[in-house]
This record gives structure tokens, C-alpha cells and sequence, in this order.
């Protein structure tokens, strides 16, 4: 009988293992493995124009770097282990996004002076809960257009708004608006004097819409002030000319606009033509008739 008894108890074993094998997977199958999701954050200031942080979410999966797009973030000022809700934002197909402040005065600082932003993600079925935080102090930059021994110059100041001092040692760019990408003026980077200032070298012969150059100076990620930006219009450049020949009548242009003499030649042509084999045809029926 022992040997009926264990075999039934050996089936018996098999078949547990199989049903618990079975509602292990069901249970991963209903609770699929979530990604990370790394959060990047950056904080820009355009003197006298906005204030924002720009946003970008992103996910390792596999092998692969993706960016996550159509997540809700919340943006909140950590305050004195308060969290104050600023707003939220959606991420776009890039996984990017930009969160515009009308106003610095809007977010509250810590009694350093420095305004520190927090931005979460709550998490969903694909991805778990994520969040980053940055610190950064306010920073002034004003620059200017000055003209020294017929040369003209950008000089550029950057404070610390804070406590309205000058900053000495920080880099800055000097830079012209482009359709792209911005073109350097001067050296690649300027270093801030004691005095917080830079001066930059604006060179003749600089093209430019009606004259007009869009000058830029940046301090880009700086580590306690963030990215802050100055713009400036200077009329010092060169006027650009327009040589296109869109709206005129060239060989290279539409149908629209085909050059008059090629409409008028070859039609007088053509006609002449047409002309010629009418008159031939009718004199060929004259003589034909004076024959009979």
C-alpha cells in the first residue's frame, strides 16, 4: 500500500507546484516590471523679458535612452520643509517641457536668498515616482553697446541680485542671434573682472537685418545662478541685401513668372508659322480650282 500512497503523493506534489508556478506568473503578468524615470532641470532668466525652468523627462529601457512624453509634472517651491504648488506641466513628444513664471516674486526664498524648486512625478502603470530639485540665487546681467577709438564694444555687468553686489570670476558669452545657432563674438567665453564686467570686441562688416545686429550675453549653467540672459539690439552691422529674385520673371523661375520675351518670340514664331502653311494651302487650292 506505501507504494500507491507516496506515487498519489508525488502527483499531488507536481501539480501544486504547477498551479503555484502559474499564479506566480499571473501575478508579474498583472504587475509588470516599472522603469525609472530621470528628471533634468533647468532654471533660465531673459533680462526683462521671462522666467522659466526647462523641463526634460527621460527613461533607460533596455538599452535604449527614451524620452517620456504626455507625463504630468508638478512644480512646487520647497520653502522651510513647506512644499508650495507653482503649477504643472505636460511633457511633449521630446519629452520636454517649459514652465514659464510671470514673476521671481512669485516663488518665496530661503533666508539665504536662495529659491529652491522641486519637480515630481507621481508615477503611472509604465513608470515610478520621480523628482529633482534645484537651488539658485538671482542674478543680474545689463549690457551695453559703447563705442571707443571708432570701435564699437559689448561691456556687460553681472550682479548678484541678492545682496547687489558684483560678481567677479563667472563666465559669459558674447553671442549674435542666428536662425540656428548663435554665432561667437569675440572669444569663445569672457571672464568677469573685479568690477563684474566684461568687455567685448564687436568687429565691422557683421551682416545684419537693416543693420540691426541681436547681440546676446549669456551666463549658462552656473552652477549658483542658473542660466541668465541679456538681449540688446546694436545698428551697427552691415545692411543685408536682398538679391533674391523670387518676385521677378528669370529661366529660373515658376510658370507664373516665365521672362516676357520667352512668352512673346516663340508664339510670334509659331504664329508665323501657322501663317505661312494657311497661305501656302490656299494658293494651293486656287490653282487647283484655275485648273479645273
Amino acid at each position: 500500500m506505501k507504494g500507491p500512497i507516496k506515487f498519489h503523493f508525488f502527483i499531488i506534489l507536481i501539480v501544486g507546484m504547477f498551479l503555484s508556478n502559474t499564479g506566480f506568473h499571473n501575478v508579474n503578468a498583472q504587475n509588470p516590471k516599472k522603469n525609472k524615470i530621470r528628471l533634468k532641470v533647468d532654471y533660465v532668466k531673459i533680462m526683462n523679458e521671462e522666467i522659466y525652468f526647462n523641463i526634460k523627462a527621460s527613461s533607460k529601457i533596455g538599452k535604449d535612452n527614451v524620452n517620456v512624453a504626455n507625463i504630468e509634472l508638478a512644480i512646487y517651491n520647497e520653502i522651510d520643509d513647506e512644499e508650495i504648488e507653482l503649477g504643472t506641466t505636460t511633457t511633449n513628444m521630446n519629452g520636454e517641457s517649459r514652465f514659464v513664471i510671470s514673476d521671481l516674486s512669485t516663488i518665496r526664498p530661503d533666508s539665504t536668498n536662495t529659491y529652491n524648486i522641486g519637480v515630481s512625478f507621481n508615477g503611472n502603470q509604465s513608470f515610478k515616482k520621480a523628482s529633482k530639485s534645484i537651488s539658485f540665487k538671482e542674478a543680474h546681467i545689463e549690457a551695453k553697446l559703447i563705442k571707443k577709438d571708432s570701435l564699437n564694444y559689448i561691456t556687460a555687468t553681472l550682479k548678484d541680485a541678492s545682496k547687489d553686489s558684483l560678481i567677479s570670476g563667472a563666465s559669459l558669452t558674447v553671442q549674435l542671434e542666428r536662425l540656428f545657432l548663435p554665432l561667437f563674438v569675440g572669444e569663445e567665453f569672457y571672464i568677469t573682472d573685479e568690477n563684474g564686467m566684461i568687455t567685448a570686441l564687436l568687429e565691422d562688416g557683421i551682416p545684419g537685418m537693416d543693420g540691426n545686429l541681436n547681440i546676446e550675453v549669456v551666463m549658462s549653467d552656473n552652477e549658483v545662478y542658473g542660466t541668465v540672459k541679456d538681449k540688446l539690439i546694436a545698428p551697427v552691422g552691415t545692411p543685408i541685401i536682398d538679391e533674391s529674385t523670387f518676385d521677378e520673371r528669370t529661366m529660373w523661375s515658376p510658370n507664373n513668372k516665365t521672362p516676357l520675351f520667352l512668352l512673346i518670340f516663340p508664339n510670334l514664331i509659331i504664329a508665323g508659322m501657322w501663317g505661312l502653311i494657311i497661305y501656302l494651302v490656299f494658293n494651293l487650292f486656287k490653282i487647283y480650282k484655275l485648273k479645273n
